[in-house]
Parts: C-alpha cells; sequence; structure tokens
C-alpha cells in the first residue's frame, strides 16, 4: 500500500501542474490549463496519458533546484467523436511551458506514436519559448519537432491551437502543420515587441504584431480564430470530423436526412442576371451542401477566394471557389496561396474538390506583377493539376481568360464540368474583348458608342457563352441552377472509385 500511496501522491503533484495560485492566474487571463483544454477538447474520460513523470536533467543557472511537474506539457490520446487522436498540451503554469529537452522529447514520443497508428496530432501551443537555461538543448528539442512535423505532412492530419504566446522557433511547428486555430487573445511572432523596437525603432504591441486578427486577416497565417478557449476547441472538434485520420483513409460518412435530389429554385435566383453585380458565393454553397453546413476556413484572409468543408450526401468534399462579393472574384497573390495550400491538404487526405467559378481574370497592376503574381498564381496551376482526387467544377458565371484555366478546367484535370446558361466562358471580358477586336469598326462609326455595345453584344452571342466550350467538350453539361446540388452527388458517386496514376519521381518544385 505505501508504493501505491505514492503513486497516487505523485500523480496528483503531476496534474497539479504549477500548483494553484499558478492555475487561479491561468483563470483570471480567461485561460484554461492544459488538462482542462484536453478534457474538452476529449470525448468524456478518454484521454490517456502519457509520460506524465518525465522530469527534465537541466543542472545549469539554478534548475537543479526547480521542480517542473509533468516538464511543462501534457501528452497522450483520446478519441474525439470515437475516433483516435493525440495531443500535446503546453501547461504554462510550469515554467511557463518553456521548452527544454525532455519537453521536446515527450513531444516527438506522442508524434511518432501518431504515424505509427494514422492519427491526427493536436498541439495546443501556450508557451513562453525556448527553455533558456538549457540552451542548445532547446534548439535541439525545436528542430527534432520540426523534422517530425515536415515528415508527417500528407501522412496524418496536423493541428495546432495557439491559446497563448507563440515567440521565436515555437512559431515555426505550427507552420509546418496544416490548420493553425488561435483564440483572440493568442499571439504569434518570430520577434517580440521589445526586440522589434530595439532594432528598428518601431513601437507596436503583442497584438498589433502578431496577434489573432493580425494573422486571420492579414498574414493569413491563422486558418480561424475563436473567442474563447472552448469556441476555439468546438472548431478543432467540427474539423477533424470533416477529414480522415490518414493519407490511407477517406473520409468519414454521416448520415443525413438531407435528400441527395434536393432541388432549390432560390438558386436561379442567387446570381443577378447583370454580369458586373456582385452576390455572395457563399449563399450557393451554403444551398448546395447538405444541411446548409458549410465550414468555412481562412475566412478573413484573401476573402475574394473561399475555401472551406461541406458535405455532399454524407460525404466531405472540399469546396474552392471565388467570392464575387470582393474584388470581383479576381484572382491574386494571396487568394492563389490560400486555394493552392487548401488544395494541397484535400488532395493529401483523399477529400474530392468542388470549384464554383466566378472570376474576370488575374488582378492586374504594378504592385501584384512586383510582388510576383506569375510565381504566386502558378501555385493554383500546380495545386490543381497535381491533385488526383475527384474534381467537379460548377462555373456559375464569369470564367476569363487564364483564370478559367486556373480555377481547374477540363484542362488541368478536372472530371466533371459543369456551367449555368449565364455562364460566360472566354479569352477576356466582352467590353474588353469588343474594343481590341473590333476598334477601327467602332472608331469609325457615326455612332460609337452604339457601334461599341453592338460588338459587345456580337461578342458575347459568338463567344462569351457556355455553349461554345460545350461544343468541344470542355464543359459536361450546362445546367438548370436549382440542380446543382443532385447533378454533384451523382458526380461524386460517379467518382468515388477514382484512380489516376501520375509518372514516377520523387516530387515535383511547386512554385513557392
Amino acid at each position: 500500500m505505501d508504493k501505491l500511496n505514492e503513486l497516487m501522491q505523485r500523480r496528483a503533484v503531476v496534474e497539479q501542474g504549477g500548483g494553484e495560485r499558478r492555475i487561479q492566474r491561468q483563470h483570471s487571463a480567461g485561460k484554461k490549463t492544459a488538462r482542462e483544454r484536453i478534457d474538452y477538447l476529449f470525448d468524456a474520460d478518454s484521454f490517456i496519458e502519457i509520460d506524465a513523470f518525465v522530469t527534465h536533467r537541466c543542472t545549469a543557472f539554478g534548475m537543479e533546484n526547480t521542480e517542473a511537474p509533468g516538464e511543462g506539457v501534457v501528452t497522450g490520446y483520446g478519441t474525439i467523436d470515437g475516433r483516435l487522436v493525440y495531443v500535446a498540451a503546453q501547461d504554462f503554469t510550469v515554467i511557463g511551458g518553456s521548452l527544454g529537452e525532455m519537453h521536446a522529447a515527450k513531444i516527438c514520443k506522442v508524434m511518432d506514436l501518431a504515424v505509427k497508428m494514422g492519427a491526427p496530432f493536436v498541439s495546443i501551443n501556450d508557451s513562453g519559448g525556448a527553455r533558456i537555461q538549457e540552451g542548445v538543448d532547446s534548439l535541439q528539442g525545436y528542430g527534432d519537432i520540426f523534422y517530425r512535423n515536415s515528415l508527417a505532412s500528407g501522412v496524418i492530419p496536423q493541428i495546432s491551437v495557439i491559446m497563448g504566446p507563440c515567440a521565436g522557433g515555437a512559431v515555426y511547428s505550427p507552420a509546418l502543420t496544416d490548420f493553425i486555430l488561435m483564440t483572440k487573445y493568442a499571439n504569434m511572432f518570430i520577434t517580440g515587441p521589445q526586440v522589434v523596437q530595439s532594432v528598428t525603432g518601431e513601437e507596436v504591441t503583442a497584438d498589433t504584431l502578431g496577434g489573432s486578427s493580425v494573422h486571420a486577416s492579414k498574414s493569413g497565417v491563422a486558418h480561424f480564430v475563436g473567442d474563447s478557449d472552448e469556441e476555439t476547441l468546438d472548431m478543432v472538434r467540427i474539423l477533424v470530423g470533416f477529414i480522415p485520420s490518414n493519407n490511407l483513409e477517406t473520409t468519414p460518412v454521416y448520415i443525413t436526412e438531407d435528400s441527395p435530389v434536393r432541388t432549390d429554385e432560390i438558386l436561379r435566383e442567387i446570381i443577378p442576371e447583370s454580369p458586373n453585380r456582385p452576390y455572395d458565393m457563399r449563399d450557393i454553397m451554403r444551398t448546395v451542401v447538405d444541411d446548409n453546413n458549410f465550414f468555412e476556413v481562412h475566412k478573413d484572409f484573401a476573402a475574394n477566394m473561399i475555401t472551406g468543408f461541406g458535405r455532399l450526401n454524407g460525404r466531405s468534399v472540399g469546396i474552392v471557389g471565388n467570392q464575387p462579393k470582393v474584388m470581383a472574384g479576381c484572382l491574386d497573390i494571396n487568394a492563389s496561396d490560400k486555394a493552392s495550400r487548401f488544395i494541397r491538404f484535400c488532395d493529401s487526405f483523399n477529400i474530392p474538390l468542388v470549384t464554383f467559378t466566378d472570376t474576370p481574370g488575374y488582378l492586374p497592376g504594378v504592385d501584384q506583377e512586383h510582388n510576383g503574381v506569375i510565381r504566386h498564381g502558378a501555385k493554383l496551376l500546380y495545386a490543381y493539376s497535381e491533385a488526383n482526387v475527384p474534381k467537379l467544377t460548377v462555373i456559375t458565371r464569369k470564367a476569363y481568360g487564364g483564370a478559367y484555366i486556373a480555377m481547374c478546367s477540363r484542362h488541368l484535370g478536372a472530371d466533371m464540368v459543369y456551367a449555368l446558361p449565364n455562364a460566360e466562358i472566354a479569352v477576356m471580358g466582352p467590353e474588353g474583348a469588343a474594343n481590341i477586336i473590333f476598334r477601327n469598326e467602332i472608331r469609325d462609326a457615326d455612332d460609337p458608342m452604339q457601334k461599341r455595345q453592338e460588338k459587345i453584344d456580337e461578342y458575347r452571342n459568338q463567344f462569351a457563352n457556355p455553349y461554345v466550350a460545350a461544343g468541344r467538350g470542355f464543359v459536361d453539361d450546362v445546367i438548370d441552377p436549382a440542380l446543382i446540388r443532385p447533378t454533384l452527388i451523382n458526380a461524386l458517386e460517379m467518382c468515388i472509385t477514382k484512380r489516376e496514376g501520375r509518372p514516377a519521381k520523387k516530387h515535383g518544385n511547386i512554385p513557392l
């Protein structure tokens, strides 16, 4: 019994983390502890801890007298909706959640297990950074984690949850994972405000430099932001439900009461008759998917492009679409990066892709050219061409020039391409084309404005409609907007057994 009592006492010390005073400090900041976060994330009573009794080996700078229960990180596995998931949650109440040699070793062990068992890995970050007292051993720990992030990429889903400070080398592990979620009070930066001020003279706060709103809307580092620990962890659970456990599995199929043959006449009204009036592409996406449940990814970054998950007859699909409400749905540097990253994730994990196209082209301008729109825009071409999951495309309105090709056209390997009756598929818009092709006729006309409008209408009737592309077989069918959902579901069921090989190679060289 003495040994059993000792075990219970030792476990109680570990579970208490940094002690009641530090736990209360965490709570007063509106934050849960590492263990509370794990309990909230996982199914009730499913979490099994690993390496609870690991301790550091540092004896420098007084560390020999410093106890760190659990070594500042809680690791283990449990289930989310009954599916196996591994986790490492940094404990800010223990030496500020700082990462040392054995802290990193715990994380590496659970990452290795996740890869072996083919299960998602969730990393909950809340840390003051590298444990300075351990010097290069801390740097080794970060390097070991980065290496495993890279090897696991495309093998298991990796999700990072930033729920406190994340600075210096610590930011690069989340950057190597598939999705980053942040609580609104969290921050991420390579160098903090004090260093920035000393080097550049700029005065900046932590939130302005690397707060959640900055990374969600400007840098594109964060895919989701939650107002609280609970909301952020709820989004992790939702996200896990849309994705498979590993690259050899398909996504879970959910039972839905939403009929696969449901038609929606409202889809005939969403898209304006005028080709220049905006509308919200999300309205189409939500109407088409099961139970109107569209889970948007990267909502606040590059808003001219929409990415997210939905289900069609219970099957998860990745959805990509231009947003006519923002910049008329033009493709630019950030939109190309955003979509390409999402497409590659879906392809890595066998998630079919559905694309909704309405774009007048790539965004012109000196700023875009000088910042590499050619290089970044090529990522979209590469990502769609590389993807060999089922690929379905619906052209809702405009599809001009290179952007028509880039948005998963037949020419980049789309399995089925559909167009709505008012779709315009051409090298450029009728207005611009008329100005070039009929320039002389317009100039010499008695009424140039009337002649220009005549030529615009002539070009639109001859070229800017879906039937020319359908006549070439580049569009498989022109469909009633009300039939988008059943059409996509039928196509998805047809494509679900798709097999498509690629030339043998080590890997391609995507333009970065």
